[in-house]
């Protein structure tokens, strides 16, 4: 379709960019093919951009589908919050099952988890929300379902092909399977565990393990994943204290989405923290213990806002989201709202994105 470059003057809200787009930057600050809103016209003017190189004669492309000059009424489709909380709802009476010594069912747990893998697929930032879902009371059972679909999105982002990442999730969903082993009076326990306690949870990877290693459909790698989801790459994880060379690369997806969900929940002992404050702990603080393909991977997940994004800070000042740096993109630079400030989170680290403004 043919460029044509028009000044912001008489740039119309709509038309479709048709080039990358720089300002003295390295990468662009809007990329090819983003239908401009009034957001983009902003950061025009905040980087004295005059002419924009956009399609000629673009055609709204969402047209209204009738027929018989009658308007479709569409069916009703569910939301992504009702079909998981009917995933976690199965879930939870499957784990009830396994407690009273009922065997895993993999058909159940495809069931459980595929409607689910293919809207996270579909759209990545509804992992976002999965920690405004959870509770401290029912939080295993969250944790088991998000940590599925967290792992399938990471593992997508790799490249991994659909067959594959559907394993991961489906072995992301029942690596704690065999928390159902531990006794509640320690899985549910509210104070401190004592040395014994904690040695029982440790070996919640063996137990699910075991529950696992006779399933056919689900493959070796994933069942080694499994064992090995609370391993780290520097030794200093569990069950057998491997180290890099011994830990798969499943393992690795599971374990950064295991411990981005629990640090980003509401616990019993702990309030939820930012998605944004929580990879940049796992990048920076836990170094050397994950694969950093696997942290990057979850990194330009989280931090993929496209200009424009409405994000809110932890001073709860709101503002839009101006320019991304690639290589720090947990800390773009913001138009402040209330005073039109832009402001740096690359130079002001006390602060950060506390989270997504996706409904204003």
């Amino acid at each position: 379709m043919e460029t044509i470059h028009v000044p912001i003057s008489e740039l119309g809200v709509g038309k479709v960019i048709s080039e990358d787009i720089f300002a003295n930057t390295q990468y662009p600050i809007i990329f090819k093919d983003t239908k401009i809103s009034y957001v983009h016209l902003q950061v025009f003017h905040a980087f004295n951009i005059f002419n924009v190189p956009v399609y000629k004669n673009q055609q709204d492309a969402q047209l209204e589908k009738k027929e018989n000059d009658v308007e479709v009424v569409i069916e009703d489709i569910p939301t992504f919050r009702k079909v998981y909380n009917n995933s976690v709802e199965q879930f939870k009476r499957e784990f009830k099952n396994w407690e009273a010594g009922a065997k895993v069912d993999i058909a159940k747990a495809r069931t459980i988890i595929l409607p689910l893998v293919e809207m996270v697929l579909d759209d990545r930032t509804i992992i976002f929300d999965l920690n405004e879902y959870s509770n401290p009371k029912e939080y295993l059972y969250h944790h088991c379902v998000a940590t599925g679909l967290i792992s399938a999105v990471i593992a997508q982002k790799l490249g991994y092909d659909r067959g594959t990442t559907i394993q991961v999730a489906i072995g992301g969903l029942l690596a704690d399977c065999g928390m159902a082993k531990v006794h509640p009076r320690i899985r549910d326990k509210k104070t401190p565990l004592t040395e014994q306690e904690y040695n029982e949870i440790y070996k919640h990877p063996v137990y699910s393990y075991n529950m696992v290693k006779d399933l056919t459909v689900l493959k070796e790698t994933m069942k080694e994943a499994i064992f090995q989801h609370h391993e780290r790459l520097n030794g200093s994880g569990y069950p057998k204290g491997e180290r890099i060379a011994n830990i798969s690369i499943f393992a690795q997806i599971i374990a950064v989405a295991d411990v981005f969900h629990a640090m980003t929940c509401e616990r019993v002992y702990r309030s939820k923290q930012s998605s944004f404050k929580v990879i940049e702990m796992i990048n920076e603080s836990e170094f050397g213990k994950f694969d950093i393909k696997v942290v990057r991977a979850l990194i330009d997940i989280v931090a993929d806002l496209p200009i424009g994004t409405i994000v809110e800070l932890s001073n709860l000042e709101r503002g839009e989201v101006m320019f991304v740096n690639k290589f720090a993109p947990t800390r773009p630079l913001i138009k402040l709202i209330h005073s039109g400030e832009i402001f740096d989170l690359g130079k002001n680290r006390s602060f950060y994105i506390s989270r997504i403004i996706t409904n204003i």
